[in-house]
């Protein structure tokens, strides 16, 4: 700044002035403070800006499994909006659903003195976060509670949703329902699975174990896992899958062989609408589930030390056809 100063032949105030966009500057000199600064290559030094401030660094991290899979996609999209509009940059990283790399990632997120951090968590154990949160770096979890660690999290009612699309399934007059899943480590696909048997039971239709498929972690996988059930002597009339990869594959086997099996997915996705077979699913707000937690993270980097909260977003069903039983 004093090198620009020198250059455009103005006081260091006036182009501090002018980098902070105070008002009531002479257009002309700031047309000068702002050519030098080209003319040198200056760039606004952040880092001691925030300092002022108070702030660290004027970024956050978010941690998700795969940028690749567009509900993360979506998340990061969201999560960037929001960071951008408290002139904050956004730092993503991606564990691979791996607990070991989520660890060694947010520890250097937090050695980057982050303002924040927002964690869709891979392990289950995160009190290693403990002493970072005490110095003052908040975490907000999202999709997915944190394990060992009191923090925010903002989930949706995959519980919920589950047992409100397995009722519309049962209602249909389906009483035996296969249930495709990934694994019961993941804490989404738990509550589903619950949510699941809870509209089975409670509607005396006990969940049929030899239905309830885990390690359904493709589309190929599932599309396998359909045929073998669809070839015992008394099939499900109805297919329940708990993630959009797994509803692809089913879809694909059932309209490959023309089957009639009514299916239900958990998680809407672009064309779902255009897909050649029926498919009803539950839905739900993926950018205001990001929003949502990013809004929260900021208003903690801003003071607010209220207890932990655990917030709660709803899902719908999306019904596109349902054949009975």
């Amino acid at each position: 700044m004093v090198d620009v100063a020198a250059r455009a032949g103005v006081s260091l105030k006036t182009v501090s002035r002018v980098v902070n966009n105070a008002p009531y500057v002479q257009r002309e000199l700031a047309e000068r403070v702002l050519a030098a600064a080209t003319e040198l290559g200056f760039r606004r030094n952040h880092l001691a800006s925030s300092l002022r401030s108070g702030r660290t660094t004027a970024t956050i991290g978010l941690l998700i499994e795969d940028i690749a899979n567009p509900f993360y996609a979506t998340i990061a999209g969201a999560a960037a909006e929001v960071a951008r509009q408290h002139d904050t940059m956004l730092i993503i990283a991606s564990s691979e659903e791996e607990p070991e790399r989520e660890r060694e990632l947010l520890s250097d997120l937090c050695a980057r003195r982050v303002d924040g951090l927002l964690v869709v968590p891979a392990g289950d154990d995160h009190s290693f976060l403990r002493a970072e949160v005490e110095l003052g770096i908040p975490v907000v979890f999202l999709d997915r509670p944190a394990g060992g660690l009191p923090a925010d999290t903002v989930l949706l009612d995959n519980r919920g949703g589950a047992r409100s699309g397995v009722a519309t399934l049962i209602e249909a007059g389906h009483r035996r329902v296969a249930i495709l899943f990934d694994s019961t480590s993941v804490y989404t696909m738990r509550e589903r699975l619950a949510g699941a048997r809870e509209a089975l039971a409670a509607a005396g239709a006990t969940a049929d174990d030899r239905l309830v498929r885990g390690g359904v972690r493709d589309p190929e996988t599932a599309a396998r896992v359909v045929g073998e059930l669809l070839d015992q002597p008394d099939p499900p009339t109805a297919f329940f899958s708990l993630n959009n990869r797994i509803t692809l594959g089913a879809v694909e086997e059932l309209h490959r062989r023309g089957s009639d099996a009514a299916l239900l997915g958990f998680d809407d996705f672009d064309v779902a609408r255009l897909l050649p077979y029926p498919l009803t699913v539950i839905a739900y707000d993926t950018r205001k589930l990001a929003r949502t937690a990013a809004e929260l993270l900021f208003g903690r980097i801003e003071g607010d030390r209220c207890a932990p909260r655990s917030l709660l977003i709803p899902t719908e069903l999306v019904a596109r056809g349902l054949p009975a039983s």
